[in-house]
């Protein structure tokens, strides 16, 4: 499992991280990971984390560690 990270000034896990990004509890996760990106809403740093939401679903999360912005790669 990976490293906790600060996240809007409290620290997270990667499972915390999906549950923010997906607004919701989920099956399984992968670790936390820089984006290399600025976030559109408020430039600060944004992070990434692989997780299944389902049985039949690989998703990856993108959410900001300073604002509420978040985003997934679902189409």
């Amino acid at each position: 499992m990976s490293e906790n990270r600060v996240v809007q000034g409290r620290m997270v896990t990667a499972e915390k991280l999906a549950e923010l990004v997906e607004g919701d509890s989920v099956m399984e996760v992968d670790s936390i990971g820089e984006a290399d990106e600025e976030c559109p809403d408020c430039g600060g740093n944004v992070l990434t984390v692989t997780y299944m939401p389902s049985v039949t679903e690989l998703v990856t999360g993108r959410k900001c560690q300073d604002c509420d912005w978040s985003e997934t790669d679902r189409d």
